[in-house]
């Protein structure tokens, strides 16, 4: 093997199609474009527009789409040895709703199985895995098998070396929730959280750093309030645990007792989808060159405040230029 990556991810990858016309329900738009999507894929191509060498481990089907993604990762600087076709099972399509500043309702085309979610503990590259400096699940990918197996798989063999991400990545859907398999119904569900949080645990422990927004720190720790969920993931493990709160801005807090809590970047928002994944990638982008805490906070915010600006998500995903010049207007 070649030098270790910078960064390798785990977890979805999928087309986005996503309406050119804001303001409009689906049922009315009649332009589309298409993208590279899938979160886990989004933070890879976030971390290597801004210079880091990075690669995706996940699955497509066995057909166009699939092809499509393979070229976008390569176009996008990112690895895709990783990136298999599955037979018999589709490349996903994920719809969106464009209603700015606050409103993108999503709709995921993952039947009958996601490929991603058909990774298997066998196929993996345990060697390279163990040897990023940053790994990167999400808890999509702890949702079924065989990508549960696969991915407890991948952290065993991490065994805590270099940086470990979890991005809690709460998706209830995936889980029962919004009514179906979880009892409770709504738009988490009780059930749901409950069935999750074992297999969020058992990833905690093999974690070093935990990010997500509140919904999702609650689902792996049962509390709310941002500076509790905070404890609570450092309870669990971690070493870092970084709490999205919206227009509340994000907290981070470290295990050596540093903590800092640091305000949005205001932008017109065009659509807030990716801008996790932006954040996500200058994260990993801020702990590779070993920043503190309140300047890689602040560049993360940075990144996803450019990318809520814009219609895209992989393509919209700033380079440091990029993000210096708008860190320099402010």
């Amino acid at each position: 093997m070649t030098e270790p990556y910078d960064l390798i991810t785990m977890g979805r990858i999928g087309v986005d199609i996503y309406p050119l016309q804001t303001g409009v329900p689906l049922a009315q738009v009649e332009t589309f474009g298409k993208f590279l999507g899938g979160s886990a894929t989004n933070v890879a191509v976030a971390a290597a527009r801004l210079g880091r060498r990075t690669a995706v481990i996940s699955r497509t089907g066995r057909d166009p789409f699939g092809d499509y993604l393979h070229q976008a990762l390569r176009d996008f600087g990112v690895d895709d040895r990783w990136v298999t076709p599955v037979a018999g099972l589709p490349t996903p399509v994920t719809f969106c709703e464009i209603f700015p500043p606050d409103d993108f309702p999503l709709y995921f085309y993952r039947r009958p199985k996601a490929p991603d979610l058909a990774i298997r503990p066998e196929e993996l590259d345990l060697a390279a895995v163990a040897a990023a400096r940053i790994f990167w699940i999400t808890g999509t990918g702890l949702c079924e098998e065989p990508s549960r197996a696969a991915t407890l798989a991948a952290l065993q063999a991490r065994d805590r070396r270099g940086t470990t991400v979890f991005d809690l990545d709460w998706r209830p859907m995936f889980w029962g929730g919004e009514g179906g398999a979880s009892g409770a119904g709504g738009a988490t569900g009780a059930a749901a959280r409950a069935a999750a949080r074992p297999y969020y645990e058992a990833a905690l422990r093999h974690a070093t750093v935990a990010v997500g927004n509140v919904d999702e720190a609650e689902v792996a720790t049962g509390l709310r309030d941002p500076k509790a969920c905070a404890e609570a993931l450092l309870d669990r493990g971690v070493e870092l645990a970084v709490i999205k709160q919206g227009p509340k801005g994000v907290l981070a807090v470290h295990r050596d007792g540093r903590s800092v809590e640091v305000p949005p970047t205001p932008v017109e928002v065009v659509n807030g989808l990716g801008a996790g994944d932006a954040f996500g990638g200058s994260l990993c982008h801020g702990l590779l060159a070993g920043w503190e805490l309140e300047p890689m906070m602040r560049h993360a915010n940075a990144a996803g405040a450019i990318v809520a600006s814009r219609l895209a998500c992989s393509s919209a995903m700033p380079t440091a230029a990029e993000v210096e010049e708008f860190l320099a207007a402010r």
